[in-house]
C-alpha cells in the first residue's frame, strides 16, 4: 500500500515525463520488445478519443448555459475566434521564417522517395457544409468536431433563451460536464502507462535514424514550436493577459506531455480541462467553451507546420520563392489549419491544398508525403505541442478579459 501512496505522491507530470524517457530507453536497448507494450498505448489513446466527442457535445452546451448572458457569450465568441486567428497567421508566418533560413528543402532527396497520394483534397465549399451535420448521432459517432460544436452551440443558445423552463436541462448539461471531466481525471492517471507504449513504438519503429535522414526539417519544426510558445504565445500572455509566464508554463505541463505522446488536440483536449481548472484558475465556463473551439481551430502547430511544410517543398522542387508565393502559402495554410481534423498526421492531408494553390502538381506533393510520411510520427507529436499550448494560452487570455479567472490559482502554479 506504501508503494501505490508513493506512486500517487508523485505529480503527474513527473510520472510521465518518466515514463517518456523509459519508453526511449526500451526502445533503444530492446526494440523488438516495443509490440509487446503496444497494447498499453492503444488503450490509452482508445479510452482519451472515446471522450472528446462527448465532451465536446456536452462541456460546450453546458459552458453556454452558465454564461446565460446572451451579451457576454458574443464577446467571448468574438475574442476567443479572433486570438486564435491571429495566432494561427502567426504560426503560419513563423514556419515560412524558419524555413526560409534554415533552408530544410534545399537539396533533399525527393526523388528516392516512393509517391504517396493524398487524394482530393476537401474543398472549402465541402468544410462549410459539413459544419451542419444531416444527422447528430452520426456526427457524435464520428467524432466530427466542426459539427459537434455547432450543434452544442445551437443547444447551449438555445437553452439560455428558454429561460426558466430551460434549467432543468441546464441543470442536466453542468451534472454531465462534471462527470464526464471527473472520468477524465481517472483516466489521466494511465497516462504514464499510455506514454511509455506510445514512445517505445515511435522509437521502435523510426529509432535515432529519423533525425539523421530528415534532420534539417526535424530542426526547423523544433525551432518554430519553440518560438510559436516562447515568443509568440509568452507576449500574447505577458502583455495581453498581463500575467506572468511562468506559472502558466508550470502549470500545463500535463498537458503539453500528453500533446506529445499521443499527437492529437483532440486526445489532448480532457487533460487540457483539468489543468484550466486545476492549475491555471480558469472558471468553467470559459475552459469549457474555449478549448473544445481550439481543439478544431486552435492549430497553430499545424498552420506552422504547413508553412514550413510547403516551403522545404518548394525548396527541394527550386520554385522561385516570390512575395506572391509567400502570400498564397500564408493565406491557404492558414485556412487550411482551420479545418484540419485533431488527429495525428492530418496535417500532411492539409498539404495538398495548398501546394496546388502555388502551382505544384499532385504527382509532386505525393513525392514530399512519401518523403516525410515514415518520420512523420516524430514530427507530428513535437508540433502538436504548439497547438495544445496556445489552445491554454488563448483560454487563459480571453479569461483574464472576462475577469473569469483565479488569479492567486495561477500565481500558485510557480510555488509548486
Amino acid at each position: 500500500m506504501s508503494v501505490v501512496r508513493f506512486w500517487f505522491a508523485i505529480p503527474l507530470w513527473q510520472r510521465v515525463v518518466g515514463a517518456l524517457i523509459l519508453g526511449v530507453v526500451f526502445a533503444l536497448a530492446w526494440p523488438a520488445g516495443a509490440p509487446y507494450v503496444q497494447f498499453l498505448g492503444d488503450l490509452f489513446v482508445r479510452a482519451i478519443r472515446m471522450l472528446v466527442a462527448p465532451i465536446v457535445l456536452v462541456t460546450i452546451a453546458a459552458g453556454i448555459t452558465s454564461l446565460a448572458d446572451p451579451k457576454q457569450l458574443g464577446s467571448l465568441g468574438a475574442r476567443t475566434i479572433g486570438l486564435f486567428a491571429a495566432t494561427t497567421a502567426i504560426a503560419g508566418s513563423v514556419g515560412m521564417l524558419v524555413a526560409t533560413v534554415i533552408r530544410p528543402g534545399a537539396g533533399a532527396p525527393l526523388g528516392t522517395a516512393a509517391p504517396h497520394a493524398l487524394g482530393s483534397p476537401v474543398t472549402p465549399y465541402d468544410q462549410l457544409i459539413g459544419i451542419v451535420p444531416l444527422n447528430i448521432v452520426d456526427a457524435l459517432a464520428k467524432g466530427d468536431m466542426l459539427a459537434l460544436i455547432f450543434v452544442a452551440i445551437l443547444f447551449g443558445v438555445g437553452t439560455v433563451l428558454t429561460g426558466e423552463a430551460g434549467k432543468p436541462f441546464a441543470n442536466f448539461l453542468q451534472a454531465t460536464s462534471a462527470v464526464l471531466l471527473k472520468v477524465v481525471t481517472i483516466v489521466m492517471e494511465a497516462t504514464p502507462f499510455g506514454v511509455f507504449a506510445l514512445i517505445a513504438n515511435a522509437v521502435a519503429a523510426n529509432g535515432a535514424a529519423v533525425f539523421v535522414h530528415v534532420g534539417w526539417l526535424a530542426l526547423a519544426v523544433v525551432a518554430g514550436s519553440l518560438i510559436q510558445m516562447l515568443v509568440v504565445h509568452s507576449l500574447l500572455l505577458r502583455f495581453v493577459a498581463r500575467l506572468p509566464v511562468l506559472p502558466f508554463f508550470r502549470g500545463i505541463v500535463d498537458a503539453l506531455v500528453v500533446a506529445f505522446s499521443t499527437a492529437s488536440s483532440g486526445a489532448t483536449l480532457p487533460v487540457a480541462m483539468r489543468v484550466s481548472e486545476d492549475n491555471l484558475g480558469i472558471s468553467r465556463p470559459v475552459y469549457s467553451t474555449v478549448l473544445p473551439l481550439g481543439a478544431s481551430i486552435g492549430k497553430d502547430g499545424t498552420a506552422m507546420y504547413v508553412g514550413l511544410l510547403s516551403l522545404f517543398a518548394l525548396q527541394a522542387f527550386g520554385t522561385p520563392l516570390t512575395p506572391s508565393v509567400y502570400a498564397l502559402v500564408l493565406l491557404t495554410g492558414s485556412l487550411a489549419a482551420f479545418g484540419t481534423a485533431p488527429v495525428p498526421s492530418a496535417s500532411l492531408f492539409m498539404l495538398a491544398a495548398v501546394l496546388s494553390a502555388v502551382g505544384i502538381a499532385p504527382e509532386q506533393t505525393a513525392l514530399v508525403v512519401g518523403f516525410v510520411l515514415p518520420f512523420d510520427r516524430l514530427l507530428d507529436m513535437t508540433r502538436t505541442v504548439p497547438s495544445a499550448c496556445a489552445n491554454l494560452t488563448v483560454a487563459t487570455t480571453v479569461a483574464r478579459w472576462q475577469g473569469e479567472i483565479d488569479e492567486a490559482v495561477y500565481r500558485s502554479a510557480s510555488d509548486e
